[in-house]
């Protein structure tokens, strides 16, 4: 009976040291979770890319962008339409390709006295035509110019036959342009503070404070880009730069509304900080944004490739432009700019900071951040006395010196005198 109390003793002690998980930390945890590959990770959304963490370097290459953006801004500056700085513009059919710039800058230069400011080929073969844009020119320098230019190539028209009605030209008054820049300039404003009023009341204000900051991100750098590389501002741009602006928003609206889920009763719970349920939430929609932003992109490409190689049409080919530059850098801002900028307000509120500061308690002083996979967690048993639990003889060690036997577990000690028994 007493036998059977004592093994019963020791199974329960041995329950209760089996039960007693201990989260194995430092190389011991990196060793034992398993490992995924690169694209596994991507779809799987497990949080292994660690992009709130590394926030300060984003926020160092995202400072950079835009210092190289301003400065080309204050040092180019932007090359505006004939629209918003006005001028004249002439155009006549290009032929087969036997008009050649340089032959049209020198007839311009012959005629007017000045350069003309540009001078292209739009389109290619037989729909091609030669676009002249200059300053403001009278009537009497827009015939003489026109007069100029059928002389010397001999356009054809529709008729193909030569003909004076094949040159076209149109002028823009800079009052015009004036007008065209002010209602873009509206426009975008109204535009803005529509997205601040509407995030304000769909989120909370660091979401909206992020959210917008993303979107000025966006704007600068793709001005900068336009300032950079020297494209022509005009109001097809205005109407792209609107667009990815809203394309801009969709996607940051996407990350806040998985931040948003992640982090919502965060400061009951003490498995993981607001900036690690932050850069789960990340995780998980880096295969939305990147698979919105491919399927945005394709069709920008499509209309480049109309627009340049085939048509030749310039407003398809600005409005392009601006979707393209400005679809790649939405993207980057609302995953590298947007979030890490939330994380960091939301980490100056004193709610987040104790909360962290419980996480971190909980965690003890040795222990990693939560595995944000929410992989199994892998576990050691801790037996509670010396010896396998399995049954199998101990190890016999070697006692230190002067130290007291121990007898073995189950044995009694003999009672009666000292050598009773002997005979």
């Amino acid at each position: 009976m007493a036998s059977n109390a004592k093994a019963g003793i020791d199974a329960a002690e041995l329950s209760e040291a089996t039960e007693t998980a201990v989260q194995p930390t430092g190389a011991e945890a990196a060793s034992e979770l398993p490992h995924h590959g690169f694209f596994s990770r991507l779809y799987t959304g497990t949080g292994a890319f660690e992009v709130v963490g590394r926030r300060k370097l984003w926020f160092g290459i995202s400072g950079a962008i835009i210092a190289v953006a301003i400065l080309s801004i204050v040092v180019r500056g932007f090359t505006f339409g004939i629209d918003f700085k006005g001028g004249t513009t002439v155009s006549m059919p290009a032929g087969t390709g036997s008009v050649k710039v340089s032959q049209v800058e020198d007839v311009f230069h012959r005629t007017i006295g000045r350069d003309p400011e540009s001078v292209v080929v739009v389109g290619k073969g037989a729909s091609s035509s030669v676009q002249i844009r200059s300053e403001t020119l009278t009537n009497e320098q827009t015939s003489q110019l026109r007069n100029a230019l059928f002389d010397a190539f001999q356009p054809k028209g529709a008729d193909g036959k030569p003909s004076k009605q094949a040159i076209s030209d149109s002028a823009v008054s800079e009052t015009w342009g004036g007008q065209i820049t002010k209602k873009a300039v509206i426009a975008l404003v109204v535009f803005l503070a529509l997205v601040a009023l509407y995030i304000t009341v769909r989120y909370e204000r660091y979401m909206t404070i992020a959210a917008l900051a993303a979107m000025i991100f966006d704007l600068t750098v793709t001005a900068g880009v336009y300032s950079l590389v020297g494209f022509e501002v005009t109001p097809a741009t205005v109407i792209g730069l609107l667009t990815i602006l809203g394309f801009s928003l969709y996607d940051t609206v996407i990350v806040f509304d998985k931040v948003e889920e992640n982090t919502h009763g965060f400061q009951h719970t003490t498995r993981r900080t607001f900036a690690e349920q932050a850069n789960l939430a990340i995780n998980q929609t880096f295969m939305r944004s990147i698979n919105t932003s491919l399927i945005s992109v394709l069709p920008v490409l499509a209309l480049m490739v109309v627009a340049v190689w085939l048509l030749g049409v310039g407003t398809l080919k600005d409005l392009a432009l601006v979707q393209l530059v400005g679809i790649v850098v939405g993207t980057y801002s609302s995953i590298f700019f947007a979030t890490p900028l939330l994380v960091t307000l939301r980490e100056r509120t004193e709610l987040v900071r104790s909360h962290t500061r419980r996480v971190v308690r909980r965690r003890g002083p040795d222990q990693q951040p939560e595995a944000a996979d929410d992989s199994p967690q892998v576990v050691t048993e801790a037996p509670a006395r010396p010896g396998p639990p399995s049954g199998k003889p101990a190890v016999a060690t070697k006692p230190a010196p002067g130290a007291r036997p121990v007898r073995p577990t189950g044995t009694r000690r003999p009672t009666g005198k000292r050598g009773a028994g002997r005979r």
